[in-house]
């Protein structure tokens, strides 16, 4: 190890951030070299791409500029994308350069998982980015100007492949949307079609029963068409064939937002992967590497039941000091921090004034759910940003 350690965190999503404003605090002076590297200048909000995606807010709320995250006299900022990690030369190659570490982060969030569908990497879009979400809304728009001109039904009719978090959330800011350009374009809103289609037994897989039933209610009163139980079997250019009968919906508009799997740089890395994730140890190290932490998308983590946490946000937030402290302890000698996950609740948006949540043993709806999600929000905002981010791109009303 050299004289003075280097740290490589690859990926600022909220785990990265994380380990990186907390290195940046208590790294004493010259103890450490600390390399942040993301292949965009900027960190954005991936709970809230959804509403930019649908139109329904502006792009410019759903990230902030890495430099106003990061003391760059502290934490040196590589704009690039990874592309191979070497791990036994204790080297990152990235698009145009290599970087060698002492202490390795890997936070370089998920791929979209397809299941093997035919045709849905090519011809559907999904919301993975600021980039994605800007052609997803223009697309939408589009659709809307040409129906005016040529009639075609499929222009009017969009398919969300995958009922969870994202796929509501989504469905829900877009019927939302639907009905805001209906009115500017001057078209009857029962010409527009939006189905949700879910292979799982109901939406929102794994949540409480009675509010995945409250959900889908809100949304059905807003128009969407929920087809549970249905798996997508092909993707194509105008529509999805669903079902063991095949049944064809046509559609000039199909976002996937059926699953997620680890990243594939991870995979190649020659780590033991599930789906592209890594199962970590309690340290949040990749097994047989002490130099070598995993956090977000890419890490595989079991609850005291054994089922493996779903790759959210806000455990990719816990894991990102727990990371930087332990390397703090490795640095220092000292010993490292089991981690240990704390739910801190889970809400889903069902548009405007409504969600649905679950907050220790209380049960949220409506209104006041709605609220929550704001709360939770903006509380990220601040923990990265302070009181000035939060203002400034926090939803208050």
């Amino acid at each position: 190890m050299s004289s003075i350690p280097k740290i490589v965190i690859l990926g600022a999503g909220y785990g990265g951030i994380m380990t990186a404003q907390r290195l940046q605090k208590e790294l004493n002076y010259n103890e450490a070299d600390v390399t942040l590297v993301n292949r965009h200048e900027y960190h954005y909000f991936t709970t809230h791409l959804h509403m930019p995606a649908a139109g329904t807010d502006a792009e410019e709320n759903a990230y902030v500029p890495i430099s106003k995250l990061v003391d760059e006299f502290k934490i040196d900022l590589v704009k690039s994308n990874v592309k191979q990690i070497l791990p036994q030369e204790k080297k990152v190659i990235l698009e145009d350069g290599t970087l060698s570490y002492d202490y390795l982060v890997i936070s370089l969030g998920g791929e979209p998982e397809t299941f093997g569908i035919p045709g849905m990497m090519e011809n559907a879009m999904m919301i993975r980015s600021i980039n994605s979400v800007r052609k997803i809304r223009e697309h939408i728009e589009s659709q809307f100007v040409a129906y005016k001109t040529d009639k075609k039904p499929e222009r009017l009719s969009f398919v969300v492949g995958g009922a969870g978090f994202t796929g509501i959330e989504f469905v829900a800011e877009l019927a939302d949307r639907v009905a805001e350009l209906c009115r500017k374009h001057g078209i009857d809103r029962s010409a527009v079609k939006i189905y949700n289609v879910e292979a799982a037994p109901t939406a929102l897989p794994g949540f409480d029963p009675e509010l995945v039933e409250y959900a889908m209610k809100v949304l059905q009163n807003k128009g969407v068409t929920f087809k549970i139980g249905v798996a997508i079997k092909e993707c194509q250019p105008d529509g999805v064939v669903v079902g063991d009968d095949l049944e064809k919906i046509p559609a000039n508009t199909v976002v996937w937002t059926g699953g997620i799997r680890g990243n594939r740089v991870v995979e190649e890395a020659g780590f033991e992967t599930m789906r592209g994730r890594v199962k970590i140890d309690e340290y949040l190290h990749v097994p047989g590497y002490e130099d070598i932490f995993m956090i977000g998308d890419s890490a595989l983590m079991f609850n005291p039941e054994g089922r493996p946490y779903p790759p959210t946000a806000q455990i990719s937030m816990q894991q990102g000091p727990v990371v930087a402290q332990n390397i703090l302890a490795a640095i220092r000698g000292q010993q490292p921090k089991k981690f240990t996950f704390s739910n801190k609740g889970t809400v889903a948006s069902l548009g405007k004034g409504e969600a649905v949540g679950i907050v220790g043993d209380r049960k949220l709806k409506g209104w006041v759910a709605a609220q929550l999600k704001k709360v939770i929000d903006i509380r990220w905002l601040f923990i990265i940003g302070g009181v000035s981010l939060a203002l400034k791109k926090g939803k208050f009303l």
